[in-house]
């Protein structure tokens, strides 16, 4: 009976050690794929960083000059109206061009305060997303870092697992094999054979 329980002692030992090895491959699969992922999380990051600072830069350079550009309106707009008030009814005839072009100033006016008014209601909104991506961004990576750092670790602990299992099946087949050569030392001493007549 011991020669059958050797035998299944390493049948065990080595399906054991298979199903570790296997396990271990499959997590370290899963730690290249979450790596993988890292990496994209890491570069997509990268590049709306990049996109937002360029963004960030064109508002805040436009930003300036818009106001400038409403401030020149708005104190035209006043020069004009004012110049208008003291001509008075000497300017009489005139007042008809000029209240043209203060129609149309403060036409131009209020395009240029409601484009200002969208480039910063677009910029706060791109800075949210922008601020809602880094977040989500980042409480994946977190989670992702988790998975590598326990699946790294329970591959570990399965190779450790599997070369354990490598020295108990080696110690069993060596054992195994002493049971095998014996067998075979004592069936050749106790199995008559004929003798041959040449």
């Amino acid at each position: 009976a011991k020669k059958e329980d050797k035998e299944a002692d390493v049948e065990k030992l080595s399906t054991k050690k298979d199903q570790k090895e296997a396990q271990s491959a499959k997590l370290k699969e899963q730690v290249a794929a979450l790596q993988r992922e890292l990496s994209e999380i890491a570069s997509t990051q990268a590049e709306m960083t990049n996109l937002r600072s360029e963004e960030k830069l064109a508002c805040d350079a436009a930003t300036p000059e818009l106001k400038k550009a409403i401030k020149g309106i708005q104190l035209a707009l006043k020069t004009l109206k004012d110049y208008y008030a003291k001509a008075g009814d000497a300017a009489h005839g005139a007042s008809g061009a000029g209240s043209g072009i203060i129609a149309l100033l403060e036409t131009a006016e209020t395009d240029f305060i409601k484009n200002l008014n969208e480039m910063v209601a677009e910029e706060e909104m791109a800075a949210a997303a922008y601020d809602q991506q880094t977040k989500e961004n980042e409480l994946t990576k977190q989670a992702k870092e988790a998975d590598v750092k326990y699946k790294t670790k329970e591959a570990v602990a399965l190779d450790k697992s599997a070369s354990d299992l490598a020295t108990d099946l080696s110690g069993t087949q060596d054992e195994l094999d002493a049971v095998n050569s014996a067998w075979s030392t004592l069936q050749s001493q106790c199995i008559a054979k004929p003798e041959s007549y040449e």
